[in-house]
């Protein structure tokens, strides 16, 4: 999510005052790393800015569990469509209480993390900004999204992430995710496709990221906040 500024902030360290890196010997290694400055921020996320475009595109009516079950049968399509989104299965669970949707866990994928990067989302929400992920700056990541179906239906879930540096945002991402049918005893897994952390002094520091999943008629399931230091050394 964050490669389209990777040039921005790379070619702002390239040559620092006015030389070459070839230039600099290990007193560099000394120095403090500098903060971005608003503009920097602001030119990020310009960078990362991307153009809307109308999409002329209509969520399906949706349908219950039963009006599922009782279409067609003699339509070869839409019993191919309900053994896909039902399996072999429909069992679902009663209880109203339990919310249809049920967001999990977050997991950072990443084959050369030391740990593994795994973030609860059935606990107490607000605590979970307050202790960041570390991520070594350019190593290559996935996101995975578990979450259980427990009812009916959903139609077009999708996960949506704005990311934030010192309150400006540099990026947007908006994934599909997808419909699927009642699995309370399964956990969905839903992967982004591969991203590249940011590198380099003005990119590394700590990012906020507001995430949410939802679907096609707007239900939130789950909107969380949590945090993304990236930094030089995976223990830096």
């Amino acid at each position: 999510m964050y490669e389209r500024f990777f040039y921005y902030s790379t070619s702002l360290l390239s040559a620092p005052f006015g030389g070459t890196p070839s230039n600099y010997g290990s007193a560099t290694l000394t120095m403090a790393e500098p903060e971005p400055t608003q503009e920097e921020l602001e030119a990020m996320a310009a960078c990362n800015e991307e153009t809307d475009t109308a999409v002329n595109y209509k969520a399906p009516a949706q349908k219950t569990l039963q009006e599922i079950q009782e279409l067609d049968a003699e339509d070869e399509s839409l019993r191919k469509y309900k053994q896909a989104l039902l399996g072999g299965s429909c069992a679902s669970v009663d209880d109203p209480n339990v919310p249809n949707v049920v967001v999990t866990r977050l997991t950072l994928l990443c084959d050369s993390a030391p740990a593994p990067l795994v973030l609860e989302l059935q606990g107490n929400l607000k605590n979970i900004k307050k202790q960041p992920f570390v991520l070594k700056e350019g190593v290559e990541y996935k996101i995975k999204i578990s979450f259980k179906v427990n009812r009916e239906i959903v139609s077009g879930l999708k996960y949506i992430q704005d990311t934030y540096r010192k309150g400006i945002k540099v990026d947007k991402s908006n994934y599909m995710v997808g419909s699927y049918g009642p699995k309370p005893d399964k956990e969905y897994d839903f992967v982004t496709p591969l991203e590249e952390a940011p590198k380099g002094m003005i990119a590394r520091g700590t990012y906020s990221i507001k995430s949410c999943f939802t679907d096609d008629d707007k239900h939130d399931h789950l909107s969380w906040e949590w945090s993304l230091d990236i930094k030089k050394d995976w223990k830096a």
